[in-house]
């Protein structure tokens, strides 16, 4: 069965952490966090490796439809890792501490093969990151001038976001429970 073009964006359940929060702060609305993803241009990606110890690496991704996209070659350790053990992290922010804006996204990952879906997903990538990031797509990949690339979906079950600065705050959405 051939996998949907646009998948619903599904809206979570925004918790306040107080232990980590100000007095003053409240929950992020999800909102905040999608326009973060859709503007973020560095994500860290954490796998495990098949002995369990961790791999992180630096990479570029786009969100659309309710879930972060990256591409990585077959042989690069993080698609090793992923063939494994599919559940990651992704994170994006600031390195700043008393401003800005981070995100961890936990999630699995998907690889994604259909074609349709995939050249939405590589005129993605060109619109954010320009012609440097130009994908053909062939076989279920990606293809550019490294050669073929595996592409993978995540879409979060749980994340987190830590606005720092005033107030500090510490937002959980959960995406296993649905808002109304």
């Amino acid at each position: 069965m051939p996998e949907s073009t646009h998948l619903p964006e599904r809206t979570p359940v925004a918790e306040l952490d107080a232990r980590y929060s100000d007095p003053k702060a409240t929950a992020a609305d999800w909102s905040l966090a999608v326009a973060l993803l859709e503007s973020a241009e560095i994500f860290w990606l954490s796998t495990v490796r098949p002995d369990g110890r961790p791999h992180v690496t630096p990479l570029i991704a786009v969100w659309q439809d309710g879930g972060l996209h990256f591409c990585t070659g077959a042989d690069e350790r993080k698609a090793k890792n992923l063939r494994d053990n599919q559940e990651v992290v992704l994170t994006t922010g600031s390195s700043s501490l008393a401003e800005g804006y981070d995100l961890v996204i936990e999630g699995t990952a998907a690889r994604v093969t259909d074609e349709t879906r995939l050249r939405s997903l590589a005129a993605a990538y060109t619109e954010k990151y320009g012609a440097d990031w130009q994908f053909d797509v062939r076989d279920g990949t990606f293809v550019g001038d490294g050669g073929a690339a595996l592409v993978f979906r995540v879409e979060p079950r749980t994340a987190f976001g830590f606005g720092k600065g005033e107030p500090y705050a510490q937002t959980r959405w959960q995406f296993t429970k649905f808002a109304q």
